[in-house]
C-alpha cells in the first residue's frame, strides 16, 4: 500500500537542490508526484507530494530529514487522501496598486464563506507608465456548490473599491 508525504523544502538557492531531493526520493523507492517550487529572495522553496510503499516510509523520511546536513531543510507531513465532494473550482485575479492588506482582505472574504484556497500566486512589479508598485494575486478556489456567488461578487466589488483593485472572477467549472 502506498503512503503519501507532503514535503515543504527550503534552502539557499543554488544549482542541484532539486537533483539532491529527487535523488534522495529515488534512492529510498519514493515517487515524486506533484510540486510547486520557486526562487524567492535568494532562497529556494517548495512543496511537493511524494508517494512510497509503506515499508519504505521510515527510511525515506529519515533520509529526507538528513538533507539538512546539506543545507536543505525538509518538513514532512503525512498526506490525507480525503477529497471533498461537490466542490467547484473558480479562479479569481486581483491587480492594483501595492498596499498592505490585500491578501488579508481577499482571504478573509473567502474564509468567511468557507471557501478553500487551493492555490495562491502573488507578484509585485511596476505599473506600466508610472513605475509605481503593482500587486497581483491569482487564487484558485474550491467552493461548495451552495456558495452564493452573487454575494461573493458583491463583497469582492466592495474590496475592489476600498483597495483600488481590479478583481475578476472566472466562471465556476466542475
Amino acid at each position: 500500500m502506498d503512503t503519501c508525504l507532503v514535503l515543504t523544502v527550503i534552502s539557499d538557492d543554488r544549482p542541484g537542490v532539486i537533483e539532491q531531493i529527487a535523488n534522495c526520493i529515488d534512492q529510498h523507492k519514493g515517487s515524486w508526484q506533484e510540486s510547486r517550487m520557486a526562487h524567492l529572495d535568494g532562497k529556494f522553496a517548495g512543496i511537493l507530494r511524494v508517494s512510497c510503499a509503506t515499508e519504505h516510509l521510515e527510511s525515506l523520511s529519515t533520509a529526507l530529514s538528513a538533507l539538512e546536513s546539506q543545507g536543505i531543510q525538509v518538513l514532512l507531513s503525512q498526506g490525507q487522501s480525503n477529497q471533498a465532494v461537490n466542490l467547484q473550482s473558480i479562479n479569481i485575479s486581483a491587480i492594483g496598486p501595492d498596499r498592505p492588506g490585500i491578501v488579508l482582505e481577499l482571504s478573509r472574504a473567502f474564509a468567511q464563506r468557507s471557501i478553500n484556497v487551493a492555490q495562491l500566486d502573488t507578484d509585485c512589479s511596476s505599473m506600466p507608465w508610472s513605475g509605481d508598485p503593482q500587486f497581483e494575486a491569482h487564487y484558485q478556489l474550491h467552493v461548495q456548490s451552495a456558495c452564493n456567488m452573487d454575494e461573493l461578487q458583491e463583497h469582492l466589488d466592495s474590496i475592489a473599491d476600498d483597495l483600488a483593485l481590479d478583481i475578476q472572477i472566472e466562471e465556476p467549472t466542475a
